[in-house]
């Protein structure tokens, strides 16, 4: 009995530490989990989409955002890179490195961001989102062979329906030039299930994916910055603003939830970790109503209960088969 416990504490606690299910555990028990990672990673973004809102309110700007982000991140990241093989980015190679960086890191917050330029945030919660989770299948389909059933094809379909009533009549919003910031949305998108897939077919554990965008994003992106803008981007907001940024952009946002959904990749398949996103949007609405005082529409109430009929539909449906990633990557 005393065995059964230690045994028991010892999986948790490798858990808390490596985010990995218990050695052995059945397929069933690491669907659980990489659906766990998949809502946790959906919740931090919910709430990164409610602090850059705010931070855009109070003066910044996606260049600012992202400074704090990649440089947070990177800092926290950079000792256990380091510790595991920095020349070769702990195995992964420079080029597939750099290649993840590039679609992950500050290329995509500087892309998506700007895409509001031209087109309001409602088409970005439909196209961006809705890229992320169409194009998360059908690469999955055509370079991993994950092939959709009709019931997750069924959850898809509820997913989009969902996005645009969360956007409610905004997403029909559009001006002369709103057609530059939709091709924007949907660059940023294509880029983020790129990623996914990647992660996928090159079975990169998650700490090393995480360590290796943040790091080399805050190495390249934030000597530039600081170059290019200084501090006078951050002036404006007070350190208590500042600091909150700093913990749900970079913290939160550029390690946990990118750690939760490389997790969540592993554990479901690129395909169905590609439907998380979708909530995003739903999640920043209520948790928009403590912060901002903003009560959700009609729209937005029938959205998220769509959105959550859609994952769970989609998300139910049988998986392919998973292989375990590597221990150490070619």
């Amino acid at each position: 009995m005393a065995f059964g416990m230690a045994a028991r504490l010892r999986n948790t606690l490798g858990f808390c530490i490596t985010g990995r299910a218990p050695a052995g555990a059945s397929q069933q028990v690491r669907e659980r989990f990489g659906i766990a990672f998949g809502l946790v990673a959906a919740f931090i973004w919910g709430a990164y989409l409610v602090v850059t809102r705010q931070g855009i309110a109070l003066g910044m700007n996606a260049a600012d955002l992202a400074f704090l982000r990649y440089a947070t991140a990177g800092a926290l990241l950079l000792p256990w890179l380091l510790r595991n093989g920095p020349l070769s980015l702990a195995g992964v190679g420079w080029l597939k490195g750099s290649l993840l960086a590039l679609l992950a890191g500050p290329a995509f917050v500087l892309v998506g961001a700007s895409g509001f330029l031209f087109a309001p945030l409602a088409h970005s919660a439909v196209i961006q989102l809705g890229t992320v989770t169409l194009m998360g299948i059908v690469l999955s389909a055509v370079m991993l062979g994950e092939r959709p059933g009709s019931r997750r094809l069924s959850g898809m379909a509820v997913i989009l329906l969902g996005l645009a009533t969360t956007a409610g009549p905004g997403v029909l919003a559009a001006g002369s030039v709103a057609w530059k910031g939709d091709l924007l949305f949907a660059c940023a998108g294509m880029m983020w299930a790129m990623f996914t897939v990647l992660q996928r077919r090159w079975q990169i554990p998650p700490i090393a994916a995480t360590a290796i965008v943040s790091v080399l994003s805050g190495l390249f992106y934030g000597p530039g910055y600081l170059l290019t803008f200084g501090f006078k981007g951050l002036a404006p907001v007070g350190p208590m603003v500042l600091a909150q940024q700093i913990i749900v952009l970079g913290i939160l946002s550029g390690v946990v939830a990118l750690f939760a959904f490389a997790r969540a990749v592993e554990y479901l398949g690129a395909g169905r970790a590609s439907l998380f996103p979708a909530l995003a949007p739903a999640i920043a609405i209520v948790l928009g109503i403590p912060v901002s005082g903003e009560i959700p529409t009609v729209w937005q109430v029938t959205g998220l209960l769509l959105l959550s009929a859609g994952l769970l539909l989609a998300i139910q449906a049988p998986a392919p088969s998973l292989q375990r990633p590597p221990s150490h990557i070619s």
